[in-house]
């Protein structure tokens, strides 16, 4: 509207939506693509690109295209060290990450999407998951995803789930809102989620919620093992572990809090 603080088209709207197209199958773009996709003229987005070069957000990458550049890596460091990760919650994932042998995640919710914030493998055994830190995924992205979403409200749940893509990782995946509600109607009184090929074809996932102070589902963190070489005895005690994780996960970061 007129006499707002600032228009959609400013300069800094534009390089966050620059930023944003980047993504794993994309992670190079040339000034022609970024032009088309942003519907500006080839001069305008290579403006653009420059400044965010100048910055050290972009980079050419020697073959006519851009990416990602090293100060992004350096934010997300930053950003990481913030919320107390680096200390803090790394020693908690190793440690689950050597008690169960598997490999151990964190993630969090940012709106409908899921992000990894830190992963730990168990020495001598590493499974190769879809989950890497900083990767972005969709609600029903295994386990590690869909615990973030037990305690919504469903029908609330069931709106948003239709304003998002829902991925068929694998045949297992759960695609439909109704799907998904069902599925983590049971979490919520039990206080973890056990998956098993619905994101990664032959892994089984255990998680929990790691909660705040004041009992809100701030994080979520789990076990990703290889399904073959879990027993029916071994889950309880995946369960368990993941369990202690989740409460541990939850002391330290309130300290860091404090």
């Amino acid at each position: 509207m007129p006499g707002s603080y600032r228009e959609r088209n400013s300069t800094s709207d534009r390089t966050l939506d620059i930023l944003g197209l980047f993504t794993d199958e994309r992670p190079r773009l040339t000034a022609s693509e970024l032009a088309a996709r942003l519907g500006t003229a080839r001069s305008t987005a290579y403006r653009y690109l420059q400044t965010l070069t100048a910055s050290g957000l972009v980079e050419e990458d020697g073959g006519g295209g851009f990416r990602l550049g090293l100060r992004v890596f350096e934010l997300a460091r930053v950003a990481r060290k913030a919320y107390g990760f680096s200390d803090v919650v790394g020693p908690v994932l190793a440690d689950l990450a050597h008690a169960t042998g598997e490999t151990a995640l964190l993630t969090r919710r940012q709106g409908a999407s899921v992000v990894c914030l830190d992963k730990h493998e168990a020495d001598g055994r590493p499974l190769r998951v879809s989950y890497e830190r900083g990767s972005v995924f969709a609600p029903n992205a295994g386990a590690s995803a869909l615990i973030l979403f037990a305690w919504d409200d469903p029908a609330d749940l069931i709106a948003l789930l239709r304003t998002v893509d829902l991925p068929r990782y694998t045949p297992g995946t759960p695609t439909r809102p109704e799907e998904i509600v069902a599925t983590l109607r049971p979490v919520r009184d039990q206080g973890y989620l056990v998956s098993q090929g619905t994101l990664d074809q032959g892994a089984l996932g255990v998680a929990a919620p790691v909660r705040d102070s004041a009992g809100a589902v701030t994080a979520a963190v789990s076990v990703v093992a290889v399904a073959s070489r879990v027993a029916p005895a071994d889950i309880d005690p995946l369960i368990a572990a993941v369990l202690r994780g989740a409460g541990a996960l939850a002391e330290t970061l309130a300290l860091v809090a404090n």
